[in-house]
């Protein structure tokens, strides 16, 4: 108890002495005749042993720098995330088309696979010019038909329908009716395709593996972008 009153006679001098003006500051302890002992800031008595402590008054830092006010418009707090831009577009589509000769594939446009082919490919009769036979003359009188020996007779060709006049190499595009698949089919078109691909990898040549492999890639992305994965 003893202690503890000795301490905080020490802090109420200290807080006292720190008030002082002066720069420094001088501590007495002073102990009587009967081992009292007491802390004061003036000299102790005549008589009572004194010891002395010399403090430095604590200075004032500097002071703090001023808050930055707000700007105007803007709340106090952290910076806003950037914002993200997402671009969204419409799924591919597919279309499924079909051949003259009810053959079917599937296209990723409506044009699906346009060929070219000569126009005698579709039954249309080459144009025939007449020919020629030697050996004959060949004479009409009065009705009469006569073939003189050592001439040119000239045969007529064949009838055929009449056409329009075109070359011999002439031709024409053909183009498959094609038509646009839900998007639920095409997302299964698209998984059947990927099952084909993997079982014919083990079985397919070097050089056939890169494109089967390529093709899987594209269609993965196909799925995960238009179908949510996989």
């Amino acid at each position: 108890m003893h202690d503890v009153l000795i301490r905080l006679a020490w802090g109420m001098l200290l807080a006292t002495a720190l008030s002082a003006s002066a720069a420094d500051v001088t501590i007495y302890r002073c102990t009587d005749a009967h081992g009292h002992l007491t802390l004061r800031d003036t000299p102790c008595a005549k008589g009572e042993r004194q010891e002395t402590r010399e403090m430095l008054r604590p200075r004032d830092g500097a002071p703090a720098a001023a808050p930055e006010p707000a700007r105007p418009g803007t709340a106090e707090g952290p910076a806003p995330a950037p914002a993200r831009v997402m671009v969204l577009r419409p799924p591919q589509p597919l279309y499924e088309c079909v051949t003259p000769d009810g053959d079917r594939y599937t296209s990723d446009t409506p044009e699906g696979r346009p060929r070219w082919v000569p126009l005698w490919t579709l039954g249309y009769p080459l144009p025939v010019a007449p020919y020629q036979r030697a050996g004959a003359d060949l004479a009409i009188t009065g009705g009469n038909v006569s073939i003189h020996a050592g001439s040119t007779v000239l045969v007529p060709p064949p009838v055929y329908p009449v056409y329009p006049a075109y070359p011999a190499m002439a031709g024409t595009w053909i183009r498959d009716a094609c038509h646009g698949l839900p998007q639920q089919e095409v997302c299964a078109r698209l998984r059947d395709r990927r099952d084909e691909i993997r079982r014919r990898f083990f079985n397919a040549q070097p050089s056939e593996r890169d494109l089967l492999r390529n093709e899987e890639r594209g269609i993965d992305a196909r799925l995960g972008d238009d179908c949510g994965g996989d």
